[in-house]
């Protein structure tokens, strides 16, 4: 009799965890039907089957709940999930990523390109970045968030094997060069095509910004 009444009590974890996914599917899909403009806390709670009080208790605004529930379905760097797990896990426990590191500096980044603009094509990743990204713009508190949450642990990929390739000979990247602006000759030509819809994203495109990138324009000799 113990034993059944033990299962039978409702396990509140469970419970709210269930109610937060609820709310993210909802805010996601909202943000894809009507945009963010048009979103509100009332909707996204009325569409998850939630009290907008509930909504409330765990994020401040729906900019909050939009940038979590972005996080939630990236789980982590598009990069990564090419890259593959790199040292399983960490002295901390969670795994590590990292972007593959086959000796071949201009592949492994036609590689992670590759696999970002095709996420940045995804209209699941691409309607929820494009509202966070223009939010971020007047909005301090949620643009430092969006950038120390998502954008900078994607950069940290870059920095690491820039990083790696300087410490050989062969590694394609000379001493000195500056791994921050390194990236940004990589991820600025890709994210100013996404955002200002300049020309299709695509593989060859990404292709040719790596190879510029690592040789520069001048003629080759």
């Amino acid at each position: 009799m113990a034993e059944r009444a033990q299962r039978k009590i409702p396990d509140s974890s469970r419970r709210s965890e269930r109610s937060r996914r609820a709310i993210h599917e909802a805010a996601l899909a909202l943000i894809g039907e009507v945009g963010y403009a048009k979103t509100t806390i009332e909707g996204i709670a009325a569409r998850a089957g939630v009290g907008k009080q509930t909504i409330y208790r765990w994020w401040p605004s729906k900019a909050a709940v939009l940038l979590e529930a972005f996080l939630d379905l990236t789980g982590e760097p598009g990069e990564a999930r090419e890259a593959g797990k790199a040292g399983g896990k960490g002295e901390s426990g969670p795994e590590t990523y990292a972007i593959p590191d086959t000796g071949d500096l201009e592949a492994d980044l036609k590689l992670v390109l590759r696999a970002t603009v095709d996420q940045m094509n995804d209209p699941r990743f691409d309607v929820p970045s494009r509202a966070l990204a223009a939010e971020g713009i007047v909005n301090l508190e949620l643009g430092t968030e969006f950038v120390r949450k998502l954008l900078e642990p994607q950069l940290q990929l870059y920095v690491r094997r820039l990083t790696a390739a300087q410490a050989t000979e062969a590694g394609g990247v000379r001493r000195g060069v500056d791994p921050r602006i390194a990236l940004e000759l990589l991820v600025g030509p890709v994210t100013h095509r996404w955002m200002l819809r300049t020309a299709p994203l695509t593989h060859e495109y990404t292709d040719a910004v790596v190879e510029y990138a690592l040789y520069g324009l001048a003629p080759r000799p």
